[in-house]
């Protein structure tokens, strides 16, 4: 048996803190200890651990300006003062201080694999939370493996840094079966039985997910007399922002935010369209799940999702990262005839493709090659 700690920042409500949940919550428990690690015991997903895992923590609360404090240690003095355990496989399952953390273990025996889940872009936002981007590439060449969320992920972080250790795509699990069965359930009597166009956006409320640019379409899409209703489902920093937005343009009837869901699949299921307006994502767990449970998927160009949706927009629509286009492109789903039945019959055979067991037997198989 395999004893494997994956270390994470914290298990916020993020879709990689979701993910490695899915992952590790459906891995074999002959064949694998898992412990799941936190650098700061805070965060949602912590709940929906199974208790075959093994969970620790670092710290109990978050230190503010932790990674700029991290830096002032060594990779070893981190590793020696977080890590306690000896493990056959240490993962750092974020980047940053994670894989800092990690390439600081010094026993040759230990694998070590870091998981890379967005596109970095320059070397400088790469070694951001490192003390240069020399200290960044020597820190990333300890490891036995990176892994990457998608092929356009891995060849960002092959031209960003140059690691000269082997690359891999393994792609986010999704707990497939528990999605369609949550997303059978009701939502609020009354509260999406209507015949507007229901769009849908899932994530943090972040200035990165570009919720704003949908809310300044919906606007545009009143203005032309379209039917349309926008919700989001998420919290977070822009939530005051975008609630006075709303409030300035009467959007009140147009544009609901639901918050944080425990269940947010109930909600995406039933709408008519899912947009993904963000400025930067690594392998989207939303749009994936949105696939899952049947509903088409509207996105602007950001990583991994021509990968998704296919090179010619085989299961959904991929446009330009700009207003303009993602404007054209939900109001193609609104207008055309037969565009949006088609994407969601086609949004159905792609989301079988994600299931749970197919994502889950590959990383179990790297693992163990390892």
């Amino acid at each position: 048996m395999k004893k494997v700690l994956f270390l994470i920042h914290d298990m916020g409500q993020g879709g990689a803190e979701k993910v490695l949940v899915n992952l590790v919550n459906n891995m074999d428990n002959s064949k694998f200890d898992i412990t799941v690690m936190t650098l700061f015991d805070s965060g949602e997903n912590r709940q929906f651990l199974r208790k075959s895992v093994r969970y620790k923590t670092w710290c109990k609360k978050m230190i503010p300006g932790n990674s700029h404090l991290m830096k002032m240690f060594s990779p070893e003095q981190l590793h020696k003062l977080i890590i306690k355990e000896r493990y056959d496989i240490e993962v750092a399952y974020l980047e940053g201080p994670c894989a800092r953390v990690i390439s600081g273990c010094s026993d040759p025996t230990v694998k070590k694999l870091a998981w890379i889940h967005i596109e970095q872009h320059t070397t400088e936002r790469a070694a951001v939370s490192f003390r240069s981007v020399s200290d960044a590439k020597a820190c990333y060449r300890r490891f036995d493996r990176i892994i990457c969320v998608s092929q356009t992920v891995k060849q960002d972080f092959l031209q960003v840094l140059q690691i000269p250790v082997p690359h891999e795509v393994l792609y986010n699990t999704n707990e497939s079966d528990k999605i369609i069965r949550l997303s059978q359930e009701e939502v609020d009597q009354g509260m999406m039985d209507t015949d507007e166009i229901k769009l849908v956006g899932v994530g943090k409320l972040l200035k990165s997910k570009g919720f704003d640019r949908v809310a300044r379409i919906v606007k545009q899409l009143k203005e032309q007399k379209y039917s349309v209703h926008f919700y989001v489902l998420g919290e977070g920093p822009e939530r005051n922002r975008l609630q006075e937005y709303i409030q300035q343009n009467g959007l009140e009837r147009n544009i609901t935010l639901l918050g944080y869901q425990l269940n947010p699949y109930k909600y995406v299921a039933k709408c008519d369209l899912f947009i993904c307006a963000s400025f930067a994502e690594g392998f989207s767990t939303a749009a994936t799940e949105a696939l899952i449970v049947g509903t088409p998927v509207c996105t602007v160009e950001v990583s991994g999702m021509k990968e998704m949706l296919g090179q010619n927009n085989e299961y959904g629509l991929v446009v330009e990262n700009n207003d303009e286009a993602l404007y054209q492109g939900i109001k193609r789903f609104i207008e055309e005839p037969g565009v949006l039945e088609h994407y969601t019959k086609q949004a159905e055979i792609r989301g079988k493709d994600f299931s749970t067991e197919k994502t889950v037997s590959k990383v179990e198989k790297m693992l163990i090659s390892i």
